[in-house]
């Protein structure tokens, strides 16, 4: 008799808990990633004013990289959404400050869209050599096409904006936003290469040189293009200095209701000028050369409004120097105008600029008809603004004073056109109001930093609540005011004239970096077509 024996059966076939495990540790295999992906954007968040931890974009750089490497595109664009979610939803709550949720997270969705799809073409390029680069230039071009689409776009939250106390702050004169962001992303993404392959090392023991050299170098380099773009950087007063004044004379309440106590506001920053005048007056405070009040400091016409054009000549009159003021105007053409007023103490109103980038359901409602379906708070907007066309700088004191209001600092455009017309100075006149206490107003006021060093211009932010700040061209602010408070800053100013890289290469730098992403597109797709006809032969 032959003896048998009984076979043993896999584990699998005797623990029938093992297929339930598998379920669990596939399940896992997707809510990790996804968990990730979500709190890297929170953490990207984190980086952004008012906190000063701009380094945490690193780390959530380097996360967002592991989370995407090897995936298939469709994983990366859920992926992608949720790292956008994550960021761009702490980021933009302001927006909901006084109209509720609703538009906070319908904008917040939309503007993660463009994020996505970064995340599916970054997902596709990373079985690519030199990945990180490609994956770097891939967030830029998000970034371009956020700030161009829909409604004009909407560059909320470039990385560039969470850099203003950063080491990568000087790059910003070498090719403005879409270098410095690029340096942050390259450098996240090529931190998580070196640990991966520091990891490989350690599980093979073989070195792969090329590709270790490529992820030191997505690190090392961005990090010695900063300190080399220190050079850039100076606040030299080229064509002398200007003493300057800022205006915030505060205002009634927050909300959106300030605007029904227009006359108020107008009066709390005739008031404010008119003591500082009397500081001046008493020797203690230096007199200005130029006085700018803040975007809205008269919601009333002065230019129909008899009342209110005497009471701003009263103002200018006392102060004895030009005063840039924010008036909202209606023309004779019956359109309304976000406008700056260039108001002499001798001649009176003789120059203006008029908002050209216009905020969408904030200044106009786009699809007006449609979107009063869903609600009813377009009405708040019974007229729309309209656009202006010509940049506006100011000859205040022999000084010229490019202007870009509030909104407008957002876009690189905006603010370099104002440069090349020929601004020694930059002001971002601006309201805050609308958002209360919230992060609005640092976010912005970090965007008017980078811009400092962009051009190399000082800059000064008059806000009628606050915060307003003098902002010296190297990005350091020397003053600034505090919250729902009258007050006034003085500073003497340097005069700069010279330009910078990057405000003589404009949207070249840009270009390069979407056509960069595009060629990293192709060859991935390219790549991934001839692996399939390769394994279908």
């Amino acid at each position: 008799m032959t003896a048998t024996t009984t076979p043993v059966d896999e584990p699998d076939q005797l623990d029938p808990q093992t297929p339930r495990a598998h379920r669990a540790v596939r399940v896992l295999r997707r809510l990790v990633p996804a968990a990730v992906a979500a709190l890297s954007g929170v953490l990207l968040y984190v980086s952004f004013p008012p906190r000063t931890l701009w380094w945490l974009a690193l780390p959530a750089f380097a996360a967002l990289g592991w989370c995407l490497r090897g995936r298939t595109w469709k994983a990366g664009l859920g992926l992608g959404y949720l790292f956008g979610l994550g960021f761009l939803l702490p980021l933009l709550v302001w927006t909901g400050v006084e109209v509720g949720p609703g538009p906070w997270l319908a904008l917040a969705a939309v503007e993660a869209v463009f994020v996505a799809l970064v995340g599916a073409g970054i997902a596709a390029v990373s079985r690519l050599p030199a990945y990180p680069l490609w994956a770097a230039a891939l967030w830029i071009a998000g970034e371009a096409a956020r700030a161009r689409v829909p409604f004009h776009g909407f560059p909320w939250g470039k990385i560039a904006f969470g850099q203003a106390d950063g080491v990568f702050l000087p790059l910003a004169a070498l090719g403005g936003t879409p270098v410095l962001g690029f340096a942050v992303v390259l450098c996240g993404f090529g931190l998580y290469e070196v640990v991966r392959q520091v990891v490989d090392v350690r599980g093979t023991r073989v070195v792969r040189r090329g590709a270790a050299a490529v992820a030191a170098l997505s690190v090392l380099v961005p990090v010695a293009g900063a300190f080399a773009a220190q050079a850039l950087v100076s606040d030299e007063a080229e064509d002398g200095t200007a003493t300057v004044a800022a205006i915030q004379g505060n205002v009634p309440r927050a909300g959106l209701d300030f605007n029904a106590q227009r006359r108020a506001v107008l009066d709390h920053h005739v008031r404010e000028t008119e003591r500082l005048a009397a500081e001046v007056k008493a020797g203690r405070v230096k007199r200005p050369d130029l006085v700018l009040w803040p975007e809205n400091s008269s919601d009333i016409d002065p230019f129909t409004n008899p009342d209110a054009r005497l009471a701003i000549e009263r103002a200018v009159k006392a102060i004895g120097a030009p005063v840039s003021v924010g008036g909202v105007v209606q023309k004779k053409d019956g359109k309304l105008y976000n406008e700056q007023i260039l108001w002499d103490p001798e001649k009176g109103p003789t120059d203006t600029y008029d908002k050209r980038q216009i905020q969408p359901f904030g200044e106009y409602i786009p699809l007006r008809s449609l979107i009063s379906a869903f609600s009813s708070d377009v009405d708040k907007v019974r007229q729309d603004f309209s656009r202006g066309t010509e940049p506006g700088v100011f000859t205040m004191a022999g000084a010229k004073v490019g202007i870009a209001t509030c909104y407008e600092a957002a876009f690189d455009w905006a603010v370099r056109d104002t440069v090349t017309h020929g601004a020694q100075l930059i002001s971002v006149p601006s309201n805050n109001a609308t958002f209360d206490r919230s992060e609005m107003t640092y976010q912005q006021l970090a965007m008017s930093r980078i811009r400092a060093v962009e051009h190399s211009r000082a800059v000064t932010v008059p806000v009628t609540s606050g915060v307003s700040a003098m902002i010296m061209p190297d990005g350091e602010v020397t003053s600034k005011t505090t919250w729902y408070t009258a007050d006034s800053l003085v500073e003497e100013v340097p005069l700069r004239s010279s330009r910078t890289p990057a405000t003589r290469l404009g949207i070249l730098p840009e270009a390069v970096l979407v056509l960069i992403a595009a060629g990293g597109l192709g060859w991935a797709v390219t790549a991934a077509a001839r692996t399939r006809r390769t394994g279908t032969e």
